[in-house]
């Protein structure tokens, strides 16, 4: 987020963000964001610290990704697999409820790296699961109370 937009209510560096309150929020919607913080262990350690005991965090990141082109690729600085999501939020979260979900396969895989949308291909080549191409990587946690 950048400083100065005016619709932003909070801005701050995950990594380090000891200016927002602990236990405040009831749910964290985290999307695309975990693997362009260098810090990622200090970002988890501040998510678990704001949500609020009974609060829940969703997450998504890339897997299998080309890097982007616009201003986000100078920091972009991690690939993640659901076996690491699983670990780093397991770790970051002691005793929550943690559920880690990969979607992709072959097929939209290669189609995403080649620039095509989503109309162009089939819902049953979308859908199919396979955990050597970890495409898209989802993460639901659950704060224990």
């Amino acid at each position: 987020m950048t400083p100065g937009n005016p619709q932003a209510t909070i801005v701050a560096d995950l990594a380090d963000a000891a200016h927002i309150p602990s236990d405040t929020f009831d749910c964290v919607i985290l999307t695309q964001t975990l693997h362009l913080v260098y810090d990622v262990r200090a970002a988890l350690a501040t998510l678990a610290r704001i949500l609020r005991p009974g609060g829940t965090l969703l997450a998504t990141f890339p897997g299998l990704s080309q890097l982007s082109c616009d201003t986000w690729r100078d920091t972009w600085y991690w690939g993640f697999t659901s076996l690491a999501a699983r670990r780093l939020f397991a770790e970051a979260f002691p005793g929550a409820d943690v559920a880690v979900e990969a979607y992709g396969n072959v097929l939209a895989t290669s189609a995403f790296l080649h620039g095509l949308a989503t109309h162009e291909l089939t819902r049953e080549e979308l859908d199919h699961r396979d955990p050597s191409y970890e495409m898209l990587i989802t993460a639901r946690v659950v704060k224990p109370r």
